[in-house]
């Protein structure tokens, strides 16, 4: 009887959180009388048809039930209706701490229930029940951060967008962080067309101590380092040496302690996901998201990560004690016998951990049959990482050898680890942490055999174009964006056009460049990288309640709404500019054909147009099949807009290629010519013919693959 009464009498709690998975997680962890609900991410926000900033009201935003989401929140009104209490558990930093207000308000005036915020860094059962001990009240001063962001984003984006539509084209958008991103890759790419590359040329030459061969590089020429500008500097010097005797003069070793690293911040996974994995920053996120939302690990769900939005390598004393506990089990000649800490970078909001598992148990190799390849990869630099920063550090041995040659000085060196440390958890070591080449053993004064000289032409490297890792570690270094926005920045160029990927690099596009220098010219004082990082320190100051938000967009909009109103009377017009006829007629009235730029690339679109709307792609290359007729023009992915390129007449013809016809064919069989990139090469030009294998490198020497 008194069980039947409990029952009765046990409130009901309702939990809301962002997402269906993170809620179907938590659900699996509370049981009875709570009920996990998703609002789906911002269900009350800014209309995107209008303004809705009142500027004459203190700026105060005029906030709306998003389109669409009407039934989802009538649905969270009843229930929070039927409950006793309600728990916001939006994510913890500022746009979740504005969903939970925004929701504390459409709630609080349809039920009894108490209302409260919770939050956690992680999805796990003692995570969760601890948070719900812990209820607080709603954060005023991260909900005014978010408002102060909004709303500036909003005025500039609300502002420069009809200037760039009356000025260049219809459509286009600017943003505030965006453009000062867009900035930094524009003028790179200047640096990168300015430079000039200069020739020069290194000498290496080969060794050997009875059958053990090694190589040695030219590294001083009578007491001097050799200044080889060209092929005939370095057949002067072979000429001089080649009879020389070879003679070991100096053999130094030394060694090296390497450090591991600190958990990763958000910035730093997405620089690691984009060198080792190949990974986009937007592609990092939602894998990270997925490992963070809860993955089916046998009967349970769990989610494997923590938050994955961070500028903090601060770790939780729970944690450390379950990692090194591990340690002691798995490793314990590398366990340190204190705990490792890391110092929090000068800037960071520290409301996170740093990345890390939730359970150190949860090894790559027991948790990969239940992940897909992406989700395991990504785990696994995130596990490895963290494990690895509680462990001993490395040491490499150096052993450097100078072989004197008549009056030239050869060098070599060889580098080995002498004791592994951290990198006993690490599948994966470059060449450079794990060994680079052998020598023999060697005595001063020994004399050596001389093999084949290997002189080498090179030309100076330039400014190399951002990458998603480079520029995401330039936006963090100088104070642009914050976590949760490296992603979105460069989402958001590259589906405007403003920036195309091509062999990883970052290219601004013709109306990229455009826009820019529009932006630039007429706003200096807003689209550079002081304002935006003082932007982000005020709102850390309103976050803080050390600043009022609104007097903060007071002191900006003013001026800004001046420039404004004079740049859209002054500024020559741009339109038509990037607009260009071609000698192609239209099938359909016979009218030129006009090259034109559109949201997702040039395009080709008949000058007669309103009264004819004849459009389709550029053809970049004749379809190299043969006899097939068609042409190869670019195609989009379905679903995730991928770049492909194939022939027009498919079906019929199902050629395709997901590298970039360039303007040139094969000498050897006559296919189109392709750019490829990779590390070991840099850019190349490559036969787009499986059956041929003609390639032509950067510094014009050809061969094969």
């Amino acid at each position: 009887m008194k069980k039947a009464e409990a029952s009765r009498t046990k409130k009901k709690t309702l939990v809301i959180v962002e997402s269906p998975a993170k809620a179907k997680t938590i659900e699996h962890y509370l049981g009875t009388g709570y009920t996990v609900k998703a609002s789906m991410g911002h269900l009350i926000d800014l209309p995107k048809s209008r303004l809705a900033i009142n500027v004459e009201d203190g700026f105060q935003p005029e906030y709306i039930t998003v389109r669409g989401r009407a039934k989802l929140l009538q649905e969270l009104q009843k229930d929070a209706k039927a409950s006793d209490v309600v728990l916001l558990a939006s994510d913890n930093d500022r746009e979740g701490e504005a969903i939970s207000w925004h929701l504390n308000n459409a709630l609080k005036g349809k039920t009894a229930a108490s209302i409260n915020r919770i939050t956690f860094n992680e999805i796990t059962p003692v995570a969760i029940k601890e948070a719900i001990k812990h209820p607080r009240e709603i954060d005023e001063g991260k909900v005014n951060a978010q408002k102060a962001r909004r709303v500036l984003d909003r005025l500039v984006g609300y502002n420069l967008s009809p200037l760039l539509w009356k000025k260049v084209k219809n459509g286009l958008s600017a943003g505030r962080v965006q453009s000062v991103a867009l900035r930094l890759i524009c003028d790179r790419e200047k640096e990168v067309e300015d430079f000039i590359p200069e020739e020069y040329w290194t000498l290496e030459a080969d060794f050997a101590k009875g059958k053990v061969k090694f190589g040695a590089e030219l590294t001083q020429y009578c007491g001097k380092k050799p200044e080889l500008k060209k092929e005939a500097d370095v057949q002067a010097i072979m000429d001089r040496i080649v009879s020389s005797d070879c003679i070991v003069r100096d053999i130094k070793e030394s060694e090296k302690t390497v450090r591991p690293k600190p958990p990763f911040t958000t910035s730093k996974l997405q620089q690691a996901a984009a060198n080792k994995l190949g990974f986009t920053s937007r592609k990092t996120m939602q894998i990270a998201q997925q490992l963070y939302e809860g993955i089916q690990i046998g009967s349970s769900r769990v989610g494997l990560i923590t938050y994955m939005r961070t500028d903090s390598v601060r770790i939780s004393q729970t944690a450390l004690d379950d990692v090194r506990d591990w340690l002691s089990k798995n490793y314990p000649d590398d366990l340190p016998e204190e705990q490792i800490e890391y110092s929090v970078g000068k800037g960071a909001q520290d409301a996170h951990e740093g990345i890390r598992p939730t359970y150190t148990k949860y090894t790559p190799d027991y948790v990969k049959e239940y992940l897909s390849r992406d989700q395991l990869r990504l785990y696994s630099i995130i596990w490895e990482r963290f494990v690895s920063s509680q462990m001993k550090n490395a040491r490499t041995v150096t052993t450097s050898v100078d072989i004197e040659a008549g009056d030239a000085l050869f060098h070599a060196s060889a580098s080995k680890l002498s004791y592994k440390g951290f990198y006993n958890v690490i599948k994966t070591l470059s060449s450079k942490e794990d060994s680079s080449g052998r020598l023999p053993s060697l005595s001063v004064g020994e004399k050596l055999s001389a093999g084949k000289f290997y002189p080498e032409q090179h030309f100076t490297s330039g400014p190399t174009r951002y990458t998603d890792a480079s520029i995401v570690k330039t936006l963090e270094e100088k104070g642009i964006g914050r976590p949760s926005t490296y992603a979105p920045i460069i989402s958001v160029l590259l589906d405007r056009y403003y920036v195309t990927r091509n062999n990883k690099q970052l290219v601004p596009t013709p109306l990229g460049r455009m826009i820019c220098k529009i932006l630039v010219e007429a706003f200096p004082s807003l689209i550079n990288e002081q304002f935006t990082s003082d932007v982000e320190n005020d709102l850390d100051k309103v976050e803080k309640n050390e600043l009022v938000w609104n007097s903060m967009i007071g002191d900006f909009y003013g001026p800004f709404k001046e420039r404004v109103d004079s740049v859209m009377d002054t500024q020559e017009s741009m339109k038509g500019v990037l607009d260009e006829t071609t000698e192609e007629r239209c099938e359909k009235c016979g009218r030129p054909m006009v090259k034109k730029l559109g949201r997702f690339g040039y395009f080709l679109a008949c000058s007669g147009f309103p009264e004819c709307r004849n459009t389709k792609s550029i053809p970049l290359a004749k379809c190299p099949v043969e006899g097939c007729d068609g042409d190869i023009v670019a195609r989009k992915t379905k679903g995730r807009g991928k770049e492909f390129y194939g022939c027009t007449n498919y079906p019929k013809c199902s050629f395709l290629s997901h590298f970039k016809p360039i303007n040139a064919t094969c000498p050897k069989c006559g296919w189109f010519m392709v750019e490829k990139y990779d590390k070991k090469n840099g850019s190349y030009k490559s036969c787009i013919n499986p059956a041929c294998d003609y390639l032509h490198s950067p510094d014009g020497m050809e061969g094969q693959e």
